[in-house]
């Protein structure tokens, strides 16, 4: 397909934007319309899905018949069936007449099924039916029909995902995944956001009939760089905000972030509770820090205890755990005559096959406190004690940082938690922890 084509399907459709995986979505949309394959849209919230499937649509030799647009997301779960394929006079309460559905209805049409992951397990086995036999049968009802109707898909989630986790069936899964299309998210798209922003404030200026915003080149810069999680919905509703509140018609950069949500205007990658943070998910970040903390301690102690072992020369040969803790951590040790204190390869049995420190080892942690060990002289001594007494001055220091945030306010919770970086909900529970909410 010539880039001619592409520009003419877009202003046909009133796409705005030159991005390449733009471009690519729509060549794949034109060349897939003719057939009668099932597609399937994938894209995040507001992205534009829908447009593709008025283009499949409108190119396909099914423009002439019906198009409906599903929200599956939006249909109760009691119900879903009877709307899909409709119901006879009598199947449940409230049926006092029978009713076609979807499927019979767009016969010869095509139905654009979006939030497909929203989608119960009994309907999809229904609809797994219909794209494999055109076939449906209504709720109350045991008459077999035929249709003749495309399905194009949408979906702003993972279906792979829904599948594993038993939520969304395979072989629908497949069915349904015969030509992909990925819509590229607004971030993705570079200068497209500016071009969008300024389609968006002309048409907005002209219906509430004031002068057209424009950006400084600053401005612009940054509107490039956010993120928009809600990609070209959140930009309209961005733009129209601005058209109808500025006074002044040219907006800088410093104006600009007023409209724009503080906590997307940084491109650092964030730890989102329940996406890809494994434990830490559901922790905030002062929490995270204090099990990192943790954990490096709890290492450093079962470390030294397998040196202090190896340095008595009288213990069992360790494990073969221990061995591989001390391979990984030879780094950690500084011996001025001998190589890392793990056990040679060549040695058998006894324990003079050992490397002993032939001088004091030090015990270094590269932690923004340097942590040295004050006991050199290496003579065996009970440290299981350690980690419990660390954890606790851990405590003891988060509850003293507590107190001086709250004497520094004169106990107002509020501006204490915001000092500490916490939510008030975590401070209250913080104080009831450490038994500080008479203060």
């Amino acid at each position: 397909m010539t880039n001619q084509e592409i520009q003419s399907i877009k202003q046909r459709f009133g796409i705005i934007g030159n991005a390449s995986a733009l471009n690519y979505a729509i060549q794949v949309a034109a060349q897939v319309a003719p057939t009668d394959m099932t597609v399937l849209i994938t894209g995040e919230s507001g992205s534009g899905k829908e447009s593709f499937s008025k283009i499949i649509h409108a190119l396909s030799p099914r423009k002439h018949g019906q198009f409906i647009a599903i929200n599956c997301g939006a249909i109760p779960e009691g119900t879903i069936d009877s709307e899909l394929f409709g119901h006879e006079k009598g199947a449940f309460t409230g049926a006092n007449e029978a009713r076609k559905g979807y499927f019979e209805v767009t016969d010869g049409g095509t139905i654009f099924l979006d939030e497909i992951a929203e989608m119960p397990l009994g309907t999809q086995a229904r609809l797994l039916r219909v794209l494999e036999n055109g076939e449906f049968i209504r709720v109350g009802s045991s008459k077999v029909q035929k249709t003749d109707v495309r399905v194009v898909a949408a979906t702003n989630v993972n279906l792979l995902d829904r599948v594993q986790a038993g939520k969304f069936r395979e072989d629908l899964y497949y069915r349904l995944n015969t030509v992909p299309i990925m819509v590229p998210p607004l971030r993705d798209r570079g200068d497209d956001i500016y071009l969008l922003f300024r389609k968006f404030t002309a048409d907005f200026s002209e219906k509430h009939r004031v002068k057209p915003i424009s950006l400084t080149p600053d401005a612009v810069r940054l509107l490039n760089r956010f993120r928009f999680p809600g990609n070209i919905r959140q930009l309209k509703n961005l733009a129209e905000q601005i058209s109808v509140l500025e006074i002044d018609r040219e907006v800088d950069a410093t104006r600009l972030t007023t409209y724009l949500p503080a906590t997307q205007t940084s491109q650092l990658p964030a730890l989102l509770p329940g996406h890809g943070g494994g434990d830490f998910g559901s922790y905030s970040e002062r929490d995270i820090l204090y099990r990192l903390l943790f954990d490096m301690r709890r290492d450093m102690t079962d470390l030294k205890k397998v040196v202090l072992e190896l340095a008595g020369g009288n213990g069992p040969r360790p494990t073969t755990d221990a061995q591989e803790l001390l391979r990984q951590n030879s780094h950690l040790f500084t011996n001025l005559n001998e190589p890392a204190p793990y056990p040679s390869a060549d040695t058998q049995g006894d324990n003079s096959g050992y490397l002993l420190p032939a001088a004091p080892l030090r015990v270094e942690v590269a932690s923004p406190n340097s942590y040295t060990d004050e006991d050199e002289d290496m003579h065996t001594e009970d440290i299981t004690h350690e980690t419990e007494e660390e954890t606790l001055s851990l405590d003891a220091i988060e509850k003293e940082m507590i107190l001086k945030a709250l004497k520094k306010h004169h106990n107002k919770r509020k501006y204490a938690a915001q000092d500490l970086g916490i939510s008030e909900r975590t401070l209250y529970r913080k104080l009831k922890q450490y038994d500080l909410e008479s203060v």
